[in-house]
């Protein structure tokens, strides 16, 4: 059964937000203002976005909800 591996999806959020020249600040005003330390802790892989936040960082770096999140087998 795949589960969800949040240090490589945290990888993928800190690479995507790089690469788009995010700052934490912009996608903090992007998912309607959550915390910095909210951002810092999906990019280290302590926690995961909500679904309603992962949807809009989808929609705003171009990609698929599948291009995000990184599985492994459990």
């Amino acid at each position: 059964m795949p589960t969800i591996d949040m240090a490589k999806t945290g990888q993928k959020i800190h690479q995507m937000r790089v690469n788009s020249s995010m700052t934490i600040k912009d996608v903090q005003d992007a998912c309607g203002g959550i915390t910095a330390a909210a951002v810092c802790k999906w990019q280290a892989g302590q926690a995961l976005p909500a679904l309603d936040n992962l949807v809009i960082l989808a929609h705003i770096w171009g990609v698929k909800l599948d291009d995000i999140i990184c599985t492994g087998a459990a």
